[in-house]
């Protein structure tokens, strides 16, 4: 029997070798003088000719200098409004088509400008990102992309948001991650109530820990799972290298994390530990960083994270970033280069974008001072200037969608926002927006 088996197998051997001549004496006749072109017959077979099987984006190595997608405020909620939600932020009832089509038309724009990445600026989801709402409204677009997506979380992934239920980042993870399964098949899911991102209850699939949107802890969140297991909370910081470039993408969702937004905070705390030690480490000729909610605010309307996220300005300025990217505002903004004490800074400032036009409902811009009301917080930066972004704020609109391209130069970088789509509400003025130019490097803070 074993020496059948040899003989088998030499028999195999020869042929498969006798193939292969076959198929290099064959292509040989075929073309003598086309050398250069031998893969072709390793490549496939398509209507009686060898053709290479060539699939350049999104397969194909990085562009030279790479291009990033950047957007955030993406995709409509699917089914009916709940009640007590805002009006129009739903992919059905008065407004549904302008939500679907611009959600759509920015998508295309990503389909269009094929970049090598998307860093997502948060809220890809609305309104609470739930795991079945992210299968049925983000994934029918920006689902194209996700080989190259690189996301950051928004509020409506996390907060209880107008009447809805807020789920903890299980949906957001689970969508990214990956899913858990059970032994016997069935997805692993969590029913949790008490934790006060939420309005009652909720049960959502149980992501991975670790995946494309970073880390997700599978104890020490706060509130009660019905089911027996432990609560997870949603970290979802990390970094990534791009070109010449060190992109880092943070969650500044802190309302509800244990410890809350404190700086001190447990939650909170871990991530600007996690973030100094990320910049200590990187000797990248150019940094940027990228999260949800502003420090600084086009519309007029800085929230708790954003003043927050001040500490976050803290540090990258002391490692000498470039760039800030946010959403949150739905809009487009661009800021002239500033210190973490919103001072203009042209030699050592970072330049704060906020691109939240991926499809929702848009706001307006505000650069005249506006009183905030007795229990509200509104302002356009953590000191109170009202008049802050009159005196700052380079360029802007809040009647497009669209998609910033930023393309990564070795010591710089040049940045290019289209609109996709104008709103419908928007009767007078322009029909299209475009923002256009280039900037320089800092350098890290040490080689």
């Amino acid at each position: 029997m074993k020496a059948i088996h040899g003989k088998f197998r030499a028999a195999v051997l020869m042929g498969a070798a006798a193939a292969v001549l076959a198929l290099a004496a064959g292509a040989k006749a075929q073309n003598q003088s086309s050398k250069s072109n031998w893969w072709l017959g390793l490549s496939g077979w398509s209507s009686g000719n060898w053709v290479p099987n060539d699939n350049p984006w999104p397969y194909n190595k990085l562009q030279n200098p790479p291009v990033l997608g950047v957007v955030g405020d993406v995709a409509c909620q699917p089914g009916e409004e709940e009640s007590g939600e805002k009006a129009g932020e739903n992919c059905s009832g008065d407004t549904a088509q302008n939500l679907v089509q611009s959600q759509a038309a920015t998508a295309q724009q990503i389909e269009n400008m094929k970049p090598d990445r998307v860093a997502l600026l948060g809220d890809e989801q609305y309104q609470v990102g739930q795991y079945s709402d992210f299968e049925n409204s983000y994934e029918l677009t920006y689902g194209a992309f996700k080989l190259i997506t690189r996301p950051a979380p928004g509020n409506h992934e996390f907060y209880t948001e107008h009447g809805a239920i807020g789920v903890a980042g299980y949906g957001y993870f689970s969508y990214f991650n990956g899913v858990q399964h059970n032994a016997d098949g069935s997805i692993m899911t969590a029913t949790i109530s008490g934790n006060p991102d939420t309005d009652g209850t909720f049960t959502q699939p149980v992501p991975y820990s670790d995946g494309q949107a970073g880390h997700f802890a599978q104890t020490g969140g706060l509130g009660t799972n019905s089911t027996g297991g432990p609560v997870g909370v949603g970290n979802g910081w990390y970094s990534y290298n791009l070109g010449s470039w060190h992109l880092i993408s943070l969650n500044i969702e802190c309302e509800t994390q244990p410890g809350g937004c404190s700086p001190t905070g447990s939650w909170f705390a871990s991530e600007l530990e996690w973030l100094k030690n990320d910049l200590a480490a990187n000797h990248s000729a150019c940094t940027l960083a990228y999260w949800h909610q502003p420090t600084y605010s086009p519309t007029n309307g800085i929230s708790e994270e954003g003043i927050t996220a001040d500490a976050f300005w803290q540090l990258l300025y002391q490692y000498h970033a470039d760039l800030i990217l946010n959403g949150h505002d739905h809009l487009y903004g661009r800021y002239r280069p500033l210190d973490p004490d919103s001072n203009y800074d042209p030699k050592n400032g970072i330049r704060e974008f906020v691109v939240g036009t991926g499809g929702e409902t848009l706001d307006p811009i505000v650069t005249t001072p506006v009183t905030s009301g007795s229990s509200e917080t509104n302002m356009e930066d953590p000191t109170g200037n009202t008049s802050f972004n009159a005196e700052n704020l380079e360029a802007g609109s809040g009647e497009f969608w669209g998609v910033m391209a930023l393309t990564l130069l070795p010591n710089g970088y040049a940045w290019d926002y289209e609109s996709a789509l104008k709103d419908p509400a928007q009767t007078t003025g322009p029909a299209t927006f475009s923002d256009k130019g280039v900037g320089s490097c800092h350098g890290p803070v040490s080689w």
